[in-house]
């Protein structure tokens, strides 16, 4: 991403924040800063490593309150199936319904379908549960790591 479309995006997060009333701190807004500039997710230890370049002194608490206070205002996606974390795209747009995670190199698409979240719902609700998030996350390949896996030879495959 060009650093003039991350500045933009830094500076919509700072006007949101402002809007509801909260803060997005110097550490907040590098955690943002380091997962706009990275273009995929990352886990908190890799991030923590990232922030002791900036704050020699940062500790995993440090880290762990930034990510929870960015998903708590929809700047970032905590991706269950990954343990790890990534910036929304579209902080200030539209919410994505549904995340497809590359369980391989951690590559997020983030997808809007209202109608498909709705059917979930209800097919939940028949089964006598009710959703607790908004978001979906579906568990899959990319195209690079898809290819990646079927150009690799295999020697155990059966015939």
């Amino acid at each position: 991403m060009r650093t003039h479309a991350i500045t933009q995006r830094l500076q919509t997060a700072e006007r949101l924040c402002q809007g509801r009333g909260t803060r997005l701190t110097p550490i907040r807004r590098k955690v943002l800063e380091i997962l706009l500039h990275r273009h995929t997710s990352l886990k908190a230890y890799e991030l923590l490593d990232e922030i002791k370049a900036v704050q020699p002194g940062a500790a995993p608490p440090t880290v762990y309150r930034a990510l929870d206070f960015l998903v708590e205002q929809g700047l970032i996606h905590r991706l269950d199936a990954i343990n790890a974390w990534t910036a929304c795209t579209d902080a200030a747009g539209t919410p994505h319904d549904v995340l497809v995670v590359c369980t391989q190199c951690g590559a997020v698409a983030e997808l809007s379908d209202p109608d498909l979240s709705r059917r979930l719902a209800a097919c939940v609700a028949e089964t006598g549960f009710r959703l607790s998030g908004h978001e979906t996350e579906l568990r899959a390949l990319c195209d690079k790591c898809l290819s990646a896996t079927e150009n690799t030879p295999q020697a155990d495959k059966l015939p």
